[in-house]
């Protein structure tokens, strides 16, 4: 049985669509802000499948974490977490003295509340696999690699996928080999959280093709926009921007669109207006394969 918590009810679909049973719950807010989660099934002895996304997770964390909880404390046999959006994973390191290596510590928590987690590419950079991570939980990564690569060939006939930086190069090589289009995973420098610097190509033999700029998450956009930008500069045709989380904060979506972005396409981990690519399918896979289906 499954329950979907606040943001994520858009993945139900694909779940009900795999067989799973969904259950109906209740989530609010206290007048002051507190989270109040009820869920209105019998869940005991049953295995039980919470299905979130992360994204602004101050505010949805104890949602997920209370339902996890009441499942616990009525019986559940046993406990999963589907996670559209995994956060705080780009703190992998203490970068300065004083800072926690958030990654390690938000799985901590999560897994304190379950008996295993399934999510969509999450940011490991300086991380191998999400067990190091998460430690004794098993957790399972599912790639959006697939569908973003049926996106795209169903929508360009010849795409030249790009990468802003080695850490998109995994997704940027994936997804090229799939389509059968050429790859350039480009070099970037960042001197701040809003400002970088990006080698460029050249057009060269590149010019009759529809650059496809590819990435896991676009927060602020600065990134991207620079690449985008850059890319007309340089005599490319208008780019797409694409990206598996699509948090899309302060006016990024504008500000790519400003820059010379002929579409933005973004996967469903995020509910957002750019997204074009369904990922409810592969992470209810992904929840199949832990369940032992």
């Amino acid at each position: 049985m499954f329950f979907v918590t606040p943001g994520a009810e858009h993945l139900a679909s694909a779940f009900r669509a795999a067989g799973l049973a969904q259950g109906a719950c209740e989530f609010r807010k206290f007048p002051d802000g507190e989270a109040y989660v009820r869920l209105l099934e019998d869940v005991a002895g049953r295995r039980v499948v919470l299905i979130s996304t992360l994204n602004d997770p101050d505010q949805r964390l104890m949602s997920v974490l209370l339902a996890a909880a009441a499942a616990r404390a009525h019986g559940a046999r046993e406990v999963g977490l589907a996670i559209g959006y995994l956060p705080y994973m780009r703190q992998d390191i203490a970068f300065q003295e004083g800072e926690p290596v958030s990654a390690v510590h938000f799985a901590r928590i999560l897994g304190g509340f379950a008996d295993w987690v399934v999510t969509v590419d999450p940011h490991l950079h300086r991380f191998g696999s999400l067990g190091e991570v998460f430690g004794h939980v098993p957790a399972r990564r599912v790639t959006a690699v697939p569908a973003i690569s049926d996106w795209i060939m169903s929508a360009f006939t010849r795409p030249l996928i790009i990468g802003p930086d080695s850490e998109s190069g995994q997704w940027v090589n994936a997804i090229a080999e799939r389509t059968g289009a050429p790859a350039l995973v480009l070099e970037k420098t960042r001197a701040g959280d809003r400002s970088v610097r990006i080698d460029l190509p050249e057009v060269g033999s590149f010019g009759d093709r529809q650059p496809v700029i590819v990435d896991d998450i676009v927060s602020t956009g600065t990134t991207m926009a620079k690449l985008v930008s850059g890319l007309r500069i340089k005599g490319f045709r208008p780019p797409v921007c694409c990206c598996v989380h699509a948090l899309f904060v302060e006016g990024a979506q504008q500000k790519l669109l400003e820059a010379g972005a002929l579409q933005i396409a973004s996967c469903d981990t995020v509910s957002h207006p750019s997204n074009r690519i369904g990922i409810g399918k592969l992470l209810a896979e992904g929840v199949q394969a832990s369940l032992g289906r």
